[in-house]
């Protein structure tokens, strides 16, 4: 069992007159979450799944009567799938303005499908937390430092999904994965987006696993897939808002040299990424370490600023002669950059770079202080 960031901090999160909605890629441990919450006492409880009938026809009535005859008197009402509703949003909206004791947790799988139907109806009425797969954060808090180092070549092969970590085989992990490739991993998009051709999909995914911390030009990947730019571009977005990659934009501040209308993308997770090319080799028997370790320091990261309330835009930086920085973070006022390097040892930060943002910072992040980086 894997104690999570937010375990202990729901109680606090949750308001009344607010819905708490709990995003995150299937399988990342949201429906336990709620679940490990629900063991202390919390009042009188309802919980429901937005895939029952009954409850989708209280919640899609639009009848305030009916809503509230059916949730007071409750402390606590759980909507689990909630994506799974048809206005999810208007509903939520009623509940919170018309059972205001109740406090409210919404959890679904569905980024783009919950945002489309959340956003305006519960301006002001929402409190939002994405729940990814295991942080190296809670691993530290839960396990110590050391256990991460002994740890970290299976986290960069075999990633961080809580399942996958508690498997103790090897090839145990790599089946889970396989499992969740292909039965989870699109499963939003085709159902929701009425997609046919999941293995366009895939093939998308592949091209894309190949060019971890590499520019993406979408009419290359389109001309490669036999689809056109527009429909390439209209994937990465859903691929992006159902949690399976990130995508990371050029940074610039207008220098004629610097390149800024490609994109670079990450998987949410390693064992996802490979998972989609077939490859658990060890890390002495693979030739995209660096890839590897680029992609989770890169998530491990965006999990770390979330965790801790770090306000940022985020972005890669590159010039036309090559010169080029993995990590750039806009904080505070300040630039910060960083190079993932997966060897011991410091790397320069470009000339071009240094010239052009004197007063920013630069680290190298390696094996010897990336737990400082990411935790």
């Amino acid at each position: 069992m894997y104690l999570r960031f937010y375990e202990s901090r729901l109680e606090a999160l949750l308001q009344k007159g607010k819905v708490l909605v709990l995003y995150g890629p299937r399988r990342a441990g949201k429906t336990f979450l709620v679940q490990r919450f629900l063991q202390s006492d919390r009042g009188k409880v309802f919980q429901g799944v937005g895939e029952d009938i009954t409850l989708r026809e209280i919640l899609e009535s639009e009848s305030v009567q009916k809503i509230k005859s059916s949730f007071s008197g409750y402390d606590l009402i759980v909507i689990d799938e909630a994506q799974k509703v048809s206005k999810i949003g208007f509903a939520l909206k009623l509940l919170v303005d018309h059972v205001p004791e109740a406090k409210v947790i919404a959890t679904g799988s569905s980024s783009f499908d919950l945002a489309n139907r959340l956003g305006e109806p519960l301006t002001g009425r929402k409190q939002t937390i994405t729940l990814f797969p295991v942080s190296a954060l809670e691993l530290k808090e839960q396990f110590g430092p050391l256990r991460i180092a002994q740890l970290l070549e299976e986290l960069l092969v075999f990633g961080t999904y809580p399942e996958t970590l508690a498997k103790a085989n090897l090839a145990d992990k790599a089946s889970y994965l396989s499992e969740l490739r292909d039965a989870y991993l699109c499963k939003d998009i085709l159902e929701l987006e009425n997609i046919k051709n999941s293995r366009k999909l895939l093939d998308l995914l592949t091209l894309l696993a190949f060019q971890i911390g590499g520019e993406v030009s979408h009419h290359e990947l389109g001309r490669q897939l036999g689809l056109s730019k527009q429909t390439v571009e209209r994937y990465l977005d859903l691929l992006e808002k159902a949690f399976v990659i990130r995508n990371v934009r050029g940074f610039s501040r207008n220098l004629r040299k610097e390149v800024t209308k490609t994109s670079r993308y990450y998987f949410l997770d390693n064992g996802v990424r490979n998972s989609v090319i077939n490859n658990f080799n060890a890390l002495a028997l693979r030739n995209d370490v660096g890839q590897l370790w680029e992609n989770f320091m890169f998530m491990e990261r965006l999990k770390k600023r979330q965790h801790h309330g770090i306000l940022a835009n985020f972005y890669f930086w590159r010039t036309y002669d090559q010169q080029e920085i993995d990590l750039v973070e806009e904080r505070e006022g300040k630039l910060f950059a960083y190079e993932f390097k997966y060897s011991r040892g410091s790397t320069r930060p470009p000339r071009a770079w240094l010239n052009a943002y004197p007063d920013s910072e630069f680290m190298t992040v390696n094996r010897d202080n990336y737990l400082e980086f990411v935790t």
